[in-house]
């Protein structure tokens, strides 16, 4: 009778072990893939941030360069504050759609994760 309990408690413990191992094993791989998705996404995320903004960078850079010429060409002071106005609230409309977009790669990390 004692042989069997050893031998039943020695079976048990190392059915135990494996259950263990094997919980581990299956808990790292699921976190390893959750960190690569989670790395891959928000990867993907700034590439497209950092088009937008490039994108909206140019559109900021044309904007004033055809204001200026419009100054230029105009040579009047109401220009120049024509020209500031629109400076700005193009500037302002990129910072808005920047921290939009920073706002999505946020939510879609969060939404992954």
């Amino acid at each position: 009778m004692y042989l069997y309990d050893v031998y039943g408690s020695t079976i048990t413990s190392t059915c135990s072990l494996v259950v263990f191992i094997v919980v581990v094993v299956v808990v790292v791989v699921v976190v390893v893939v959750v960190v690569v998705v989670v790395v891959v996404v928000a990867a993907a995320a700034f590439v497209v941030v950092a088009v937008v903004v490039g994108i909206i960078a140019v559109i900021v850079v044309v904007v004033t360069v055809v204001a200026v010429v419009a100054v230029v060409v105009g040579g009047g002071g109401v220009n120049v504050v024509v020209v500031a106005v629109i400076v700005v609230v193009v500037a302002a409309a990129a910072a808005k759609v920047e921290v939009a977009a920073a706002a999505v790669v946020v939510v879609v990390i969060v939404v992954v994760v």
